[in-house]
């Protein structure tokens, strides 16, 4: 295997350009802690420090550290390497993006239902299971979850309306 390329599944981008790319959104991200921070205050008042007075250091501390990775990834001499393949991206993103969507859909849906669905997603699609077993654990999952969160700590969990249907 070469410096170049991780895989047979063709060039992919770079690793300088994805460690760019990172600090340059981790930067972002502190900026918007710092800016939050600000309009929260972060000044010393009667009763001690105000509520942005811990996050705009963090921030700072942050955007510091992000500052100088980019930097530094910059600076860097070495040849050009590639993160990774296009090929293993997208095994990352197939993992990734029903994953985004499970959070997304999970306030509207409920915990349980998304789980139940996400979990027979990915043993179908990634792991080609049987539609028996997939049944059994997506419903057998989520099941157990709310007896340990919801019947014995009681924790009560996102529900959405199928939930409140089944009487959960």
């Amino acid at each position: 295997m070469s410096d170049n390329a991780h895989g047979a599944g063709g060039a992919g981008p770079s690793h300088r350009a994805v460690e760019t790319g990172v600090a340059i959104a981790i930067a972002i991200f502190a900026l918007i802690v710092i800016g939050g921070s600000i309009q929260a205050g972060i000044g010393w008042g009667a009763e001690g420090p105000r509520a942005g007075f811990f996050p705009f250091y963090v921030g700072l501390t942050i955007f510091g550290a992000s500052i100088v990775n980019l930097v530094n990834v910059r600076a860097e001499a070495t040849p050009e390497k590639t993160f990774a393949d296009w090929v293993q991206l997208r095994q990352v993103l197939a993992v990734v993006i029903p994953t985004a969507v499970y959070v997304a859909v999970v306030p509207w849906v409920g915990i349980y239902f998304s789980s139940a669905i996400l979990i027979a997603f990915f043993m179908k699609r990634l792991g080609n299971y049987g539609w028996p077993l997939i049944a059994a654990i997506s419903i057998g999952i989520p099941l157990i979850i709310f007896v340990v969160f919801e019947r014995w700590f009681l924790v009560p969990l996102p529900k959405g309306p199928i939930e409140y249907w089944l009487g959960f």
